[in-house]
C-alpha cells in the first residue's frame, strides 16, 4: 500500500468520522464496510433493510457488520425529524410533507439529510447509482461550501517520479465535472483543490494555474481567463501559494521554471495542478496515468459543505475502502 494512503488511513483512525453508506445492501459496499470497521478507520452507518443486510453479511462471510450502525430508511426513530428538515430546506421549491415522506425513504436523500442534521460526517455512494442520482440530493440539501459556487472533481496522481509534487504525488483538478468554468468558477476550483491537497497530502498546497502560455508568452482569451482566475483566487485566499498562467513544464520542472517564471513561489515545485477546462484536465490525468504508469485515485468531489463522494459503478472493494478513508480526511479538514 502506498505510504500516502497509509497516512490517510492513520489520520482517519486518529479522528474517527461517521460515514454513511446509502447502498447498504450492495456487495462491494458491505465488504468494504466490514474491513473499515475491523480496522477502526471510521464509524460506518449502513442504510437498508436490516434483515437483508444481516442475511448478506452471513452469505459473504463478513464478521464485523454487527459493529456498524444499520438503519432502515422506512422505519426509524428520526424519520419524522428528517421529513420536517426536508420540508424546511426545500419548501421554497414546492416540497410538501407528503412528498418529503416519500423522499426520506430514498437512501440517497436520507444520507444527505443525516449529514445536514449532523448525524453523519460524510457520504459515499455510486456503486449502484448514477453520478446524477448521487449528486442531486447532495446539491439540493448539503450545498456547496461558503464562498464556493461549484463542485469539482480532483484526482490524486501517484507518479513514479519522486521529484514531482510531494514525493511523486500531485493533485489534478478539475478532471470530472465542470466542462468550461468561468473565471469565478476556476478561482473557486483552485481554492477547493488547495483544500483537498491540504486535507489529503498533509502538505501546504502550491497551486499552478495551467495554460498553454507562461507569463504572457502567448496572447489569447483562454490565457486571459487563467490570469484573471489566478488574480481572483489570490484575492479570495490571500495566504494561498498560487501562480499562473503557467505551462505544465514550468509548473513542474525547476530548470524550466527558472527560465520561464523566475521568482515564482510555485513554478518548478507545484503539487496542485488546476487545468483551465475539463477537456484539458480529463485528457491530462488519463495521459499521465497511462503513459507513466501513475495510479489515479478519484474523482474526489470537492467544494461541498460536507464531503459526498461518487463511486464508479465498476469500482472494487478496495476503491470503496480507500474512498471511505479519503472522505474521512476531507471531513476532518473541513471541520478545521
Amino acid at each position: 500500500m502506498n505510504h500516502l494512503i497509509k497516512e490517510i488511513i492513520e489520520r482517519a483512525k486518529a479522528d474517527r468520522q461517521r460515514i454513511v453508506l446509502p447502498e447498504g445492501t450492495e456487495e462491494r459496499t458491505l465488504k468494504a464496510a466490514d474491513q473499515i470497521v475491523a480496522e477502526g478507520i471510521a464509524d460506518i452507518i449502513l442504510l437498508g433493510d436490516p434483515d437483508e443486510i444481516k442475511q448478506l453479511s452471513v452469505a459473504y462471510h463478513l464478521k464485523n457488520i454487527d459493529r456498524t450502525t444499520v438503519i432502515n430508511p422506512k422505519d426509524h426513530a428520526k424519520k419524522q425529524d428528517y421529513i420536517d428538515l426536508l420540508v424546511q430546506l426545500r419548501q421554497s421549491k414546492g416540497m410538501t410533507p407528503e412528498k418529503a415522506a416519500v423522499l426520506v425513504e430514498d437512501t440517497l436523500y436520507m444520507g444527505c439529510l443525516m449529514i445536514k442534521a449532523n448525524d453523519a460526517d460524510g457520504e459515499i455512494a455510486g456503486a449502484r447509482n448514477s453520478t446524477g442520482d448521487v449528486l442531486r440530493p447532495a446539491l439540493q440539501l448539503i450545498k456547496t461550501a461558503p464562498g464556493i459556487g461549484c463542485v469539482s472533481g480532483a484526482f490524486l496522481m501517484f507518479t513514479p517520479i519522486e521529484s514531482f509534487g510531494e514525493n511523486g504525488i500531485l493533485v489534478f483538478a478539475d478532471c470530472a465535472t465542470m466542462p468550461d468554468p468561468t473565471v469565478a468558477e476556476l478561482a473557486q476550483i483552485a481554492i477547493s483543490t488547495a483544500q483537498t491537497t491540504r486535507s489529503l497530502l498533509g502538505a501546504e498546497p502550491r497551486v499552478a494555474m495551467l495554460s498553454f502560455s507562461t507569463k504572457g508568452s502567448a496572447s489569447h482569451e483562454a490565457v486571459d481567463k487563467v490570469v484573471q482566475a489566478t488574480a481572483l483566487a489570490k484575492q479570495l485566499a490571500p495566504d494561498l501559494l498560487i501562480d499562473g498562467e503557467l505551462q505544465a513544464d514550468a509548473a513542474l520542472i525547476p530548470k524550466v521554471a527558472d527560465q520561464k517564471a523566475p521568482g515564482s513561489v510555485v513554478a518548478g515545485k507545484a503539487n496542485t495542478l488546476v487545468f483551465p477546462t475539463l477537456d484539458a484536465g480529463n485528457i491530462g490525468y488519463k495521459l499521465v496515468q497511462r503513459l507513466s504508469g501513475a495510479e489515479a485515485i478519484g474523482p474526489i468531489l470537492q467544494g461541498m459543505a460536507a464531503p459526498v463522494n461518487d463511486l464508479s459503478r465498476g469500482c472494487s472493494v478496495d476503491d470503496i475502502y480507500k474512498m471511505i478513508a479519503i472522505t474521512c480526511n476531507q471531513a476532518i479538514g473541513l471541520k478545521k
